[in-house]
């Protein structure tokens, strides 16, 4: 009988405190295509790099540098033809 399947395992994180996010939520997000695209094409277009991506059925997150939280929002809202981000 083998060992503990654990065995030569081990648990590892690191932690920046330079990360900050950004998200897109709505309804729509999970059934309607394109939102992704458009909040990648946004961000890439802005010379954003996304360091992780994260979903849920109505929300659409994105880890970038905090120092660029600032510039997502207002691509993010330029993409989304939402009002202006102050």
């Amino acid at each position: 009988m083998p060992g503990d399947p654990r065995e030569g395992w081990r648990a590892e994180y690191t932690t920046d405190g330079n990360l900050g996010k950004v998200s897109i939520v709505g309804v729509g997000i999970q059934t309607a295509h394109g939102y992704a695209a458009k909040m990648f094409r946004a961000l890439f277009d802005a010379g954003i790099n996304i360091e992780l991506i994260s979903t849920s059925e109505i929300r659409l997150t994105c880890i970038i540098d905090s120092a660029r939280v600032p510039d997502a929002v207002r691509a993010l809202h330029a993409a989304f033809e939402l009002e202006t981000a102050d």
